[in-house]
């Protein structure tokens, strides 16, 4: 990769990251790497909908021709099925 690849994707990282803070789902937590001439973003996100609208964005921002990996997990927020035994 040249290094104005690299400044390139740097840009392109930060803003993917400026417009995650920005839209309605304020994500500051994501983090976004560079590796082997792919994307690869981690984390953890409250919904399923959530992880797809961010790998929707970095699609956008990072461009058609790049890979995009993810390592998004959705927490999982399901209430108990039974009472919580104390000893």
């Amino acid at each position: 990769m040249t290094p104005g690849g690299t400044a390139e994707h740097g840009y392109r990282i930060a803003r993917l990251r400026e417009r995650l803070a920005r839209d309605d789902i304020a994500e500051l937590g994501i983090r976004i790497e560079e590796r082997g001439g792919a994307f690869l973003l981690s984390g953890t996100v409250p919904t399923a909908a959530h992880r797809d609208h961010i790998l929707r964005i970095a699609q956008e921002e990072l461009g058609d021709t790049v890979v995009v990996r993810s390592d998004l997990m959705v927490a999982s927020a399901s209430a108990p099925d039974r009472p919580e035994e104390l000893p």
